[in-house]
């Protein structure tokens, strides 16, 4: 499946009623709170112990790539140019590949 082909199908499931500001809001804060949801798995995973489970991280994942691709929708770019515009800042930051000392000068 493309991101082209995600957003085609995962925009059918918006709440229609919302207006574009009331979208994008919405799908703001369902972002923060996916990521949360995330976080906490890898948290309970990292310092409490707990087994990590994939299945449950890849539907959370699921849901923070759904409004991920709301929030990009409300304002009119699509994931493919999210991607690309990612990539574009990391070759600048990284030329050569992940260091420390990058990192730690490259804004």
């Amino acid at each position: 499946m493309t991101l082209d082909e995600y957003e085609r199908h995962a925009a059918r499931t918006r709440n229609a009623s919302l207006d574009d500001r009331e979208r994008l809001a919405d799908a703001a804060a369902g972002l923060a709170e996916e990521a949360a949801e995330v976080l906490g798995l890898v948290r309970k995973h990292r310092y409490m112990r707990h087994d990590l489970d994939r299945e449950r991280l890849t539907r959370e994942l699921g849901d923070v790539l759904w409004c991920l691709s709301a929030v990009a929708g409300a304002v009119g770019v699509t994931l493919d140019e999210v991607a690309e515009a990612n990539l574009s800042k990391l070759r600048a930051r990284y030329p050569d590949g992940y260091s420390d000392e990058a990192s730690r000068t490259s804004r």
